[in-house]
């Protein structure tokens, strides 16, 4: 979903217009049990929306003495992890255009702010409306995302991305758990991908 706010005087001393491009589907399933098409739906709504929605607006916002493009990633496009390959590849591929947009604005020398937000566990419906392969049970992929995840109120959510979004940031970490999924790959690098699949096998 693309959101359009016109920028008036008031708040930036000059005209012009942000762009959000957020949406989002969740699926949940291992590699060898996902269909082609799962990650193909996935990849549209998540990768696609951004690029679309970026490309039809980019030309009216770079027109504009001051605009601004808001894409939003993920945790997950921070960080990987096992059952969510689909989620992850669409994210960490948000991420990766919209770092490649901002500093081709900057090459450009256009008067245009590019932001990645990286939201963590946000209380929304989106594990509700997951997909899910063939074994992996949908209501527990629900439950955990809401017990276990899901801190951030979304009104909070959308106050640090304004906040983000008006300072000109060019990632936007939302909740305490994207601040933690930053710093442990950071510090870790690679290294996270040994020590997450150990924890899960704790949990088990």
């Amino acid at each position: 979903m693309t959101f359009i706010l016109p920028c008036d005087e008031s708040l930036h001393q000059s005209r012009g217009a942000t762009v959000f491009n957020n949406a989002g589907i969740l699926f949940a399933g291992d590699v060898v049990d996902s269909e082609f098409t799962d990650f193909e739906r996935v990849m549209a709504v998540d990768f696609w929306g951004v690029v679309y929605g970026t490309k039809a607006f980019l030309p009216y916002v770079m027109r504009s003495d001051r605009g601004h493009v808001v894409n939003t990633s993920s945790a997950f496009g921070l960080m990987a992890a096992p059952g969510y390959s689909a989620y992850n590849a669409a994210n960490f591929a948000v991420r990766g255009f919209t770092e490649s947009l901002r500093q081709e604005m900057q090459v450009g020398g256009h008067p245009v702010k590019v932001t990645c937000v990286v939201p963590g566990g946000v209380r929304t419906s989106i594990a509700r409306r997951a997909g899910h392969a063939v074994g992996v049970d949908g209501d527990e992929v629900a439950r955990s995302f809401e017990e276990r995840i899901a801190r951030t109120d979304p009104g909070e959510a959308a106050r640090v991305i304004l906040r983000g979004v008006e300072r000109g940031k060019a990632r936007v970490l939302v909740g305490p758990d994207a601040r933690v999924v930053d710093v442990v790959t950071r510090v870790l690098g690679p290294a996270y991908q040994r020590v997450l699949p150990a924890a899960m096998r704790l949990q088990r």
